[in-house]
């Protein structure tokens, strides 16, 4: 119960620290950034608000500018239920990526953000045209 309420409080700290030193988001034209909102229609990403690793993924779709929907694993008992179910475990941060193909969970924190630098960072094919 102490560590869990440890843990809980370093994460809280930890969210606070992000949400005050967030880097600028990226600056796209209004045109690029409406292409960029409509590819992410098939993304979620299923975390818990003081989850660190959670907080370094989300502080990349800050930076991206990727308002990708948040999905909370930890009190919304049909997102964890969904992330069991169809994911195939319980672990957070997880990406689930919808498409035409089918849909793939993406897990690990590190693995998303290469997936969302390289789909929608500046050296993203999209990006380069401009």
């Amino acid at each position: 119960m102490l560590l869990k309420l440890v843990r809980e409080g370093l994460g809280r700290t930890i969210a606070f620290i992000d949400h005050i030193t967030r880097p600028k988001p990226m600056q796209r034209t209004p045109e690029a950034q409406q292409e960029v909102e409509q590819a992410l229609h098939g993304l979620a990403l299923y975390q818990y608000f003081a989850c660190p690793f959670c907080i370094k993924t989300r502080r990349v779709l800050h930076r991206l500018n990727l308002p990708v929907e948040l999905r909370d694993a930890q009190h919304d008992p049909v997102h964890r239920s969904t992330l069991e179910r169809e994911g195939g475990r319980i672990q957070v941060p997880c990406l689930r990526i919808d498409s035409a193909e089918g849909t793939q969970w993406l897990f690990e924190s590190d693995e998303i953000i290469r997936y969302l630098e390289g789909r929608f960072g500046a050296t993203a094919p999209a990006q380069q045209a401009g």
